[in-house]
């Protein structure tokens, strides 16, 4: 499953540099699915959307940092551990309930974001 930040989140930062998908961004920032990524032009994602990849996209939260649910991978391919996780002081980097993916499918997931 995705991972996403809760309202606990004391915007302090430490997350965002870890992410290698560059999925977290800080709150009402808006956000580019080809940031961090190697996408480029049309992108349909798994969820079913269609985006131009250098297209702005709209904040997912206003108030604190947040992560893009289409672009994290939990780190899988990169890290042992969601990296977000292991640095956020408050641990308020959890798992998303609402969006459960198994290690294969976010290992998809990397592969479509980041061409080997």
């Amino acid at each position: 499953m995705a991972i996403k930040i809760t309202d606990e989140c004391i915007n302090c930062g430490a997350c965002e540099p870890e992410c290698p998908n560059n999925a977290i961004y800080e709150g009402a920032q808006e956000w580019r699915f080809s940031e961090g990524t190697d996408l480029k032009g049309k992108v349909v994602t798994k969820s079913g959307g269609t985006y131009d990849a250098d297209e702005a996209q709209e904040p997912v939260d206003y108030d604190v940092y947040f992560i893009v649910t289409d672009k994290c991978t939990e780190c899988i391919g990169f890290h042992e551990e969601p990296q977000c996780a292991e640095v956020c002081p408050v641990d308020c980097c959890v798992p998303d309930e609402d969006n459960e993916e198994s290690d294969d499918e976010l290992m998809a997931k990397k592969e479509f974001l980041h061409v080997s």
